[in-house]
């Protein structure tokens, strides 16, 4: 028997509830100095949650089924998802298949980033007071990965078309099927396109975009659990706005006259504020936490362009 096999066999012996391997992965998470980030931020929630999803339990069961006991068949895999979030580091919600975004549940593998963005925070208040008063008839989630945030303002928007435009095929992919998901086939479509170059002709109230931004300071710094998700989705040049750039220079092309634009930079705000500090910009504060979001609208934009000619 292997070792590996020896103490697996030596952890089901002797551990038995719900309960006591959510205690297990506590220990281990410890032991391996895991990182919380990618939906929680702490050892309890993320072992219940990874200890339940094991056994097709919701995160929020009942907490006296946490002292029923476990099949040996239970038990083996609850470890298996121990040794792939404490030993290969593997995210929570790639091990789940499964991550929240705006309340709502999205399909998630190692093909497109985890959903954390703090722009779900202006989806739930539908971008008020930066969007204009009156009907959103269309939107454009660029570089949607999972599509969460196309989804999420469709449900926002209940009579706007929304597109979801990623470079990745395999982005797209997975986009179509949290569109399936959510039964939005109608409304929502998912377009392979490097940023806009699939889209002529468009127009939309809102685009809202999510792109790339990590430094090559920040990638070359990040947890192990970064490794596992897709680098193309992370990094952007130096500065991290190699896509950020280019998104300026070309979204009042696919703006209504009165749209707006919302992109995330997270910690590349302050090359942002460095390199464009004459761009009229509005850096929005979050009140869940969140920080490197910022809203122009078409106009501001326009004139910012008309500018430096």
């Amino acid at each position: 028997m292997s070792e590996h096999n020896s103490n697996e066999k030596r952890v089901t012996d002797q551990l038995h509830s719900l309960r006591d391997y959510i205690r297990y992965a506590m220990s281990q998470f410890g032991k391996n100095k895991v990182y919380f980030g990618h939906g929680t931020d702490n050892a309890w929630d993320e072992a219940a949650q990874l200890v339940l999803a094991a056994v097709d339990l919701s995160w929020d069961v009942n907490p006296a089924v946490l002292d029923g006991r476990l099949t040996l068949d239970e038990k083996t895999k609850v470890l298996s998802y121990i040794q792939q979030r404490a030993v290969e580091r593997k995210p929570l919600p790639y091990i789940t298949g499964e991550s929240w975004f705006c309340q709502l549940p999205f399909y998630v593998d190692e093909r497109v980033l985890i959903p954390r963005s703090p722009i779900a925070e202006l989806i739930e208040a539908e971008f008020v007071p930066w969007l204009r008063e009156g009907p959103v008839e269309r939107v454009l989630d660029l570089c949607t990965g999972s599509g969460c945030i196309g989804i999420a303002c469709a449900y926002a928007f209940a009579e706007a078309e929304v597109d979801l435009a990623d470079i990745s095929k395999d982005a797209i992919d997975v986009a179509h099927m949290n569109i399936e998901k959510h039964e939005m086939a109608e409304r929502v479509h998912a377009i392979e396109s490097d940023l806009f170059c699939n889209l002529k002709g468009k127009k939309y109230d809102l685009i809202v975009s999510n792109p790339p931004y990590v430094d090559a300071d920040d990638l070359a710094s990040m947890p192990e659990e970064y490794d596992h998700e897709p680098e193309l989705a992370l990094g952007s040049g130096p500065d991290g706005l190699d896509i950020t750039r280019r998104i300026l220079a070309e979204a009042n092309d696919y703006l209504t006259d009165d749209g707006l634009l919302v992109v995330e930079v997270g910690n590349s705000e302050v090359h942002m504020m460095e390199q464009f500090p004459e761009l009229p910009i509005v850096w929005i504060e979050f009140q869940r936490g969140g920080n490197g979001v910022f809203a122009i609208t078409a106009n501001e934009l326009l004139q910012y362009r008309e500018s430096l000619v």
